[in-house]
């Protein structure tokens, strides 16, 4: 017979491999129960707001789980952790500047109109369109869309910080479904509620959409007219000015970090001795300018005027605003960032990964996607081209790898 402590040891050692088991069991389905609960008492809210009981119903018609996908996407903004030139560089690459230039050729007409109602430039609307979905490229795979009520149940149940956000958006996209501007199955978006070519939320479509195209219907989910004008319409009501620029590149002083955020005309910003990289004047030297330097005293220097802040209503981030600004100008024909951003020493741009795709592509070792996104695939042809040239087969795109691929 086992003696007392040996006997206790076991219970120790099971309790601590089956207590857990048990929590691992249960908590999905404490959660779902939670979350269960949450949709029930929310429906006397949007009642309140106007929904009715039949919308509410379908809205939430076999939704018994909150959206982990969308918790886990919450955790991670891009333009406000990701380095400003990395971000900018992922953004603003000969990919979609040479493919909003097609755009803009191919929706000519309808970017005329635009220009002509809304008084906002096709190149700005043309780069919100490359920032939110890629060009619309983002509908090539639902997989990675969200059912917007689904969502933002999740965000109002389980996320205390954008709690009060998730309920209001929510509440805007019950009231769309119900003036049935677009099916239940279509009514996808971001983890945040962000919907259509141009990411509206609920609350900023229901103030700001537009049916462009003549139809009847407000859809910036099918309609490339729509969600161009919805994006311009925005930016008019908050006071977009028809033919200025966002800001101007400019060659900073010394002491220029000193000056970060103040708020001066542009002939005082040059009297101090901001000057632009390309020796020209400022247009309006009476134009009231606030200096940015993104990357800190190594990298380049941005004079902002009112346009750029324009640009913050439809993402209150700086980087946000000047990646818009930078790809609408190439968009439209203007040079990029003329001064060097601080990267980290052998770091690859977005073209040349694409660069290095391209060669292999070239050389029979690869078969997919020129996008400088070096996945699986791109890592096997690179492996496979190391080990024939005589470099150690790491899969790691490097300077060294595009230098002997350019050979």
């Amino acid at each position: 017979m086992p003696n007392r402590n040996s006997a206790c040891r076991w219970l120790l050692i099971l309790s601590v491999l089956i207590v857990p088991a048990l929590l691992v069991a249960t908590a999905p389905a404490s959660a779902d129960a939670g979350f269960r609960k949450w949709i029930s008492d929310f429906r006397a809210v949007a009642a309140r707001n106007g929904i009715r009981k039949s919308t509410y119903d379908k809205a939430f018609a076999g939704v018994k789980t909150p959206d982990p996908e969308v918790l886990r996407k919450a955790r991670f903004q891009p333009e406000f952790k990701q380095d400003t030139w990395s971000y900018v560089d992922t953004r603003v690459h000969s990919s979609t500047i040479e493919q909003g230039q097609q755009l803009a050729r191919k929706y000519r007409r309808t970017l005329d109109a635009i220009e002509k109602r809304f008084g906002v430039e096709r190149s700005v609307v043309l780069a919100i369109w490359s920032m939110e979905s890629s060009y619309g490229n983002v509908f090539n795979y639902p997989d990675r869309l969200h059912y917007v009520p689904r969502a933002l149940a999740t965000l109002a149940y389980a996320d205390r910080r954008r709690a009060k956000f998730a309920r209001n958006q929510l509440i805007a996209a019950l009231k769309i479904l119900q003036a049935g501007d677009i099916t239940r199955n279509e009514l996808t978006g971001s983890w945040a509620g962000a919907m259509g070519h141009t990411q509206f939320i609920p609350t900023s479509y229901l103030a700001f959409a537009v049916d462009f195209d003549g139809d009847g219907d407000r859809d910036i989910w099918k309609s490339i007219p729509d969600a161009l004008a919805t994006a311009a319409n925005l930016l008019r009501k908050n006071g977009w000015k028809t033919g200025k620029t966002w800001g101007y590149e400019v060659r900073a002083p010394r002491n220029a970090k000193r000056y970060v955020g103040a708020s001066k005309t542009l002939g005082q910003w040059r009297k101090l001795g901001f000057k632009r990289p390309n020796g020209k004047d400022f247009v309006r030297p009476g134009e009231k300018a606030v200096l940015k330097m993104p990357a800190g005293s190594n990298g380049p220097a941005f004079l902002m005027i009112r346009n750029f802040f324009i640009l913050k209503r439809y993402n209150n981030s700086d980087t946000y605003a000047l990646t818009v600004g930078l790809l609408a100008d190439r968009i439209a024909g203007y040079g990029g960032v003329q001064q060097k951003w601080p990267k980290p020493k052998g770091v690859l741009s977005m073209d040349e990964r694409r660069e290095i795709q391209v060669h292999l592509r070239a050389l029979g070792y690869y078969s997919g996607d020129i996008d400088g996104n070096i996945g699986s695939g791109s890592q096997l042809a690179i492996r496979t081209f190391q080990s024939r040239s005589g470099l150690t087969p790491d899969g790691v795109p490097s300077q060294k790898l595009l230098r002997t691929l350019r050979r």
